[in-house]
């Protein structure tokens, strides 16, 4: 560790880190507990994440009423509160805990993708136990992962020592020829392409029946090397259970000739995992903003509101 990390501007930073390693050691329930408190107090908070997340709700699940919806909305920050609780459970857990905590399933499907040798993309998306399923698909396979670079060196020293320290591997986002060379070598990637993306080969593809600027690059990963693409969710159960985390078996004639309808069939299994637990999807994310001028703009000028 470089002793610049210690400098003074970066003590608020161990402090919270510090307080994270204690938190981890409290029982499940109670880090549950108080995720839902912080949730309920983030989502009384005039910040915008509230707006957004209430206008995807009425996009994406117009059949529920008012009420459903506003239901739906304390459901989902109460899943964004303990959604941070779970950082230190996934950084500091000792496998014996994760196994009891956590179900696997479709792990022959995993197996059978590696013995062909080609590479593994494990497609997921951003639901809130993002941290956990990382961390529960350490506990299969050594992964690599795709990551956004962070300014602040104590937290990139944090996130590189407990996210790859169960035998996982960060790859940055925009270093393409290193996922593909790691898909050559026959690694697994855990790859989230769910989330709007307006750069060099993002197309408008339906999401939830609204078209939305979607990365449509796991097409041609799997046409350039040959990997394999198995689906891949977890799920966080009612009260104290525990998560579910199912590997689906690899998706059938991937790549098609169109990079669009592929990415279409796999926005249409996320759909149906978000209908499974639609407090989990992270709808605090502005999904649904387009590619050109004359798009809806869907979103406006979000003044944040208390309700």
């Amino acid at each position: 560790m470089r002793l610049r990390l210690l400098a003074p501007r970066y003590w608020l930073t161990w402090a919270g880190l510090g307080l994270l390693r204690l938190l981890a050691l409290l029982p499940y329930a109670a880090l549950l507990a108080l995720g839902r408190l912080l949730g309920a107090l983030l989502r009384r908070l005039p910040i915008r994440f509230v707006e957004t997340a209430r206008r995807n709700l009425e996009l994406c699940l117009p059949a529920l009423s008012p009420a459903e919806r506003a239901r739906l909305l304390d459901e989902h920050f109460a899943s964004l509160g303990i959604a941070l609780m779970e950082i230190p459970l996934a950084w500091w857990s000792s496998p014996q805990r994760l196994a009891r905590l956590v179900r696997v399933e479709g792990r022959e499907h995993l197996e059978a993708a590696r013995a062909r040798g080609r590479g593994v993309i494990l497609l997921t998306a951003h639901f809130t136990p993002m941290e956990m399923a990382g961390r529960v698909l350490t506990s299969v396979t050594p992964v690599s992962f795709l990551y956004r670079a962070t300014r602040n060196e104590v937290l990139a020293y944090a996130l590189s020592r407990f996210r790859c320290g169960y035998g996982s591997r960060g790859i940055l986002r925009d270093d393409i020829r290193a996922f593909i060379a790691a898909l050559k070598s026959n690694e697994c990637v855990w790859y989230a392409p769910d989330q709007s993306y307006r750069r060099k080969g993002a197309e408008m593809v339906p999401m939830f029946g609204i078209p939305a600027a979607t990365n449509t690059l796991t097409s041609r990963l799997a046409g350039v090397t040959g990997a394999a693409v198995l689906p891949y969710f977890l799920q966080r159960l009612p009260g104290t259970q525990g998560y579910r985390a199912i590997i689906h078996p690899a998706l059938e004639n991937f790549p098609s000739d169109s990079a669009a309808a592929d990415t279409l069939r796999f926005n249409h299994m996320i759909e149906a995992q978000v209908r499974n637990a639609p407090e989990q999807y992270l709808w605090i994310h502005r999904r649904f903003k387009g590619l050109s001028e004359d798009y809806p703009d869907y979103y406006g000028r979000q003044v944040p509101r208390r309700a």
